[in-house]
């Protein structure tokens, strides 16, 4: 998972760019880059590590132009390495071009292979350079046809923002799996990000949601919007609303809070718990944690103490790394959880190390009981969509029953929220929503591989 940022403006970008960038942290923290247009050559600066360390005021002072895309990223494939970091730039007919990229593709090492024989030679180990080399090579004067004929080849999740040195545009799957939002200022300044905070704080109002299948291109004549043939069922990426995405986002008309504080209502009535304290795993189940005390008529209490310098521990790249940043990242708070009955609420459970470091140490801090609640359905299948869960055996609930994975985890009770759950939370009613990660339903056939 990644976020991804274009800006079309008429001032210098370099600046809101840093700042919607920061504002999108939370979607990955190995690394993260910006490349900007002066509407004559591009400039790129990029890093491993948080935006706010990787850009100083001189690396920023050096971004000057009025058109600019960003990225920040966790690796899903490829591995977490300097080479990786985007945005990717290329040169295609004397035309500089720059590409930042939230998703997967499934087909990419067919597509990869093939460039190879053709003579193509990689700098990157991710899906991202095929789609520019593809675009690169489609690209014969007319941009839209090059991103059209390049929509017609890739398969999988993908929200895109493409810079040109007098251009911006962005385009999004067929099916929008992956979210982009859409934005404007009152001076005509336009914003496409992965979520809508970015352009709320940049000071633009959301327009609306990039379609599934959708190219919008931004330059001195306005904004245009084009359209892949083959429209396709939306499929939005449901995990966007129980983990990713942060609790302000609205994407594709469900809101993050709203979803997640329905989900703690719901699974109240499914699985409620006779116990003393409602305690969030923070910070996405704190709204299902508001929403199971509510519904409940239990007390909410904070139990856990998060260290905000941390990182987010699932999208760590390694085990041992996830194991550590738990303890760093969490800690009990003795005094109000001592001698209590607990109901710990948190968003899913992937691989189990979150939960059972939890559960352990609330124990060591005095709980008398914790039991869990898990504000959606068991992961039992991997995404190859763009979330680092490549195979089932690192998925607990993929080889293990209920009960089993309570016994692993240490908790006194568990339970899941429903499929039907699930769907009610987003109170709509047509199933738009790619839950493959729940249900093995894959949008996109990931048998191609």
């Amino acid at each position: 998972m990644c976020g991804i940022i274009g800006i079309y403006s008429n001032s210098n970008v370099n600046k809101k760019l840093f700042y919607g960038l920061n504002s999108l942290q939370h979607r990955g923290q190995e690394s993260c880059g910006i490349t900007v247009s002066n509407g004559e050559s591009l400039k790129r600066e990029k890093g491993m590590g948080l935006v706010i360390d990787v850009f100083n005021e001189n690396r920023l002072n050096v971004l000057e132009g009025n058109l600019g895309i960003g990225h920040v990223r966790y690796s899903t494939a490829g591995g977490s390495h300097d080479y990786n970091t985007q945005p990717l730039m290329a040169f295609a007919r004397g035309i500089e071009m720059s590409l930042a990229h939230n998703g997967n593709l499934i087909n990419h090492q067919i597509l990869r292979t093939r460039l190879e024989e053709d003579g193509i030679m990689f700098q990157t180990g991710i899906d991202t350079e095929v789609i520019l080399f593809l675009i690169a090579r489609y690209y014969k004067g007319d941009i839209v046809d090059a991103v059209k004929k390049t929509m017609g080849i890739i398969k999988g999740a993908y929200s895109i923002v493409l810079l040109l040195k007098d251009k911006l545009i962005a385009f999004r799957d067929p099916m929008g799996i992956r979210p982009l939002v859409l934005g404007q200022t009152e001076s005509g300044d336009v914003i496409f990000s992965s979520e809508n905070a970015p352009i709320e704080i940049i000071g633009a109002q959301v327009k609306r949601d990039i379609l599934p299948g959708e190219i919008v291109v931004v330059d001195e004549n306005g904004i245009k919007s084009h359209f892949i043939e083959g429209a396709k069922k939306p499929k939005h990426c449901i995990f966007e609303y129980v983990y990713f995405a942060r609790n302000d986002a609205t994407l594709d008309k469900v809101n993050s809070y709203n979803f997640r504080r329905r989900c703690g209502e719901l699974l109240s009535i499914e699985a409620p718990c006779d116990v003393d304290l409602v305690v969030p795993v923070p910070d996405s189940g704190i709204p299902s944690a508001i929403g199971y005390s509510q519904e409940a008529k239990i007390p909410f209490a904070e139990g856990l103490v998060k260290n905000r310098y941390m990182g987010r521990t699932f999208i760590k790249p390694t085990q041992e790394e996830r194991e550590m940043a738990v303890a760093l990242k969490l800690n009990p708070l003795r005094h109000v959880i001592e001698g209590k009955r607990i109901v710990l609420l948190d968003d899913s459970i992937v691989r189990g190390t979150t939960s059972a470091n939890l559960i352990k140490r609330m124990r060591e801090s005095g709980a008398k009981e914790v039991h869990l609640r898990i504000t959606s359905p068991p992961v039992e299948y991997p995404c190859y969509y763009g979330i680092d869960t490549p195979s089932r055996i690192n998925l607990i609930a993929a080889n293990n029953s209920v009960e089993e994975i309570r016994e692993k985890i240490g908790a006194d009770s568990l339970a899941f929220l429903s499929m039907d759950g699930l769907q009610r939370a987003t109170l709509i009613r047509d199933d738009r929503f790619c839950k493959a990660c729940f249900n093995g339903n894959y949008p996109v056939d990931p048998i191609v591989i």
